[in-house]
């Protein structure tokens, strides 16, 4: 049978579930402020755009500066595929061929499209009383802008009567956050991010705490208003959430993946999942799949858990690397066999 006939018929029956991670809309698009429509502002504005791109991609505040992108800096619009005037802002779009092509060049290691889907509760203390952040709200714009500016997928609560009666420093501000998590049930997120922002003295400060599974993250940034505070916070997330998905040159081995309870939609969702790691579709028997990739193990977890895979311990599915067949030529190409000194990593849905 040809590869996509069975793939077609892989347990259609199956309901899969959605992975919660979410592609980022808009990636390689970034907005930046001007003063003018000069050539000189428009050549300095797609710098600034470039290094925010750098630092999105990346995670890495010195990234911009490496001497290997001085080519880039100097002409930008090689990677640019357009750019318009919006008011006071210059919105660039880069090709994302060229601009990956050209970082990787640098030595420089990126992370994907696909990333975790970030639940923010953000409280805000100020002299006329404390409020909670809910989508909808004309507050919430500049939360929004900043998740794009930053390249995070972001959500926020509706901020109804029940969760505004939670809306407390205490639950904001607690190394267990019991409350707010069981208020995020209601809601499709990977990782819940807890922000409490007060204002002294014409000045925004926030304290901030990350849960992605049972992994934290903290810190504390300043701002001029909220959404320069908003922007702080989430640059900082972007930073510490980074290196945990990012595929470094030189850091991956040769890995084969075991998938079971793949049906049509969820192949098509680990094609996404697996395409930084060169991924190669070996084996296709029932509804479990193997495929041979070039990964960091720790890195190719953290991936996989955001579609809501289940690592399946070793001995629970034995393999024998030896009796692994080929597909025909004309199916998926001429591949070798999966090795059997290869490591083999085994998840579930």
């Amino acid at each position: 049978m040809r590869l996509t006939a069975r793939l077609l018929v892989i347990c259609l029956s199956l309901g899969g579930l959605p992975a919660l991670a979410a592609p980022v809309s808009n990636l390689y698009q970034v907005r930046e402020a001007v003063s003018s429509q000069q050539p000189e502002e428009r050549a300095a504005a797609l710098s600034r755009a470039l290094d925010t791109l750098v630092l999105r991609l990346t995670g890495k505040a010195d990234a911009a500066q490496n001497p290997a992108l001085a080519a880039l800096h100097k002409d930008p619009q090689q990677i640019v595929s357009q750019y318009v005037y919006e008011g006071d802002t210059l919105l660039v779009d880069f090709d994302p061929y060229s601009t990956e092509r050209g970082l990787r060049q640098a030595g420089l290691a990126l992370w994907g499209v696909n990333r975790p889907r970030i639940l923010l509760w953000w409280l805000s203390d100020a002299s006329d009383g404390s409020r909670l952040l809910g989508d909808g709200q004309a507050a919430a714009a500049p939360f929004n802008q900043a998740a794009q500016h930053r390249g995070l997928p972001l959500r926020l609560p509706l901020a109804d009567l029940s969760e505004q009666l939670m809306g407390v420093p205490e639950n904001f501000t607690a190394n267990d956050p019991a409350v707010l998590r069981e208020a995020s049930e209601r809601y499709a997120a990977d990782a819940l991010l807890a922000v409490m922002a007060r204002e002294a003295n014409g000045q925004w400060q926030a304290e901030w705490r990350l849960w992605l599974g049972d992994e934290r993250e903290q810190g504390k940034v300043k701002g001029a208003d909220q959404a320069a505070l908003a922007d702080a916070v989430l640059l900082a997330v972007n930073q510490r959430l980074a290196p945990r998905f990012i595929v470094a040159a030189g850091a991956t081995s040769r890995l084969t993946v075991q998938v079971q309870g793949v049906d049509l939609a969820r192949y098509a969702e680990l094609q996404r999942i697996l395409e930084p790691f060169s991924a190669q579709l070996r084996k296709v028997e029932g509804d479990t799949l193997t495929f041979a990739v070039n990964a960091n193990a720790e890195q190719l977890r953290a991936q996989l858990g955001l579609a809501q895979l289940q690592e399946v311990p070793a001995e629970a599915l034995p393999v024998d690397g030896s009796q692994a067949v080929t597909p025909p030529a004309t199916e998926v190409g001429l591949t070798p066999p999966v090795e059997p000194h290869d490591k083999v990593l085994k998840f579930r849905w």
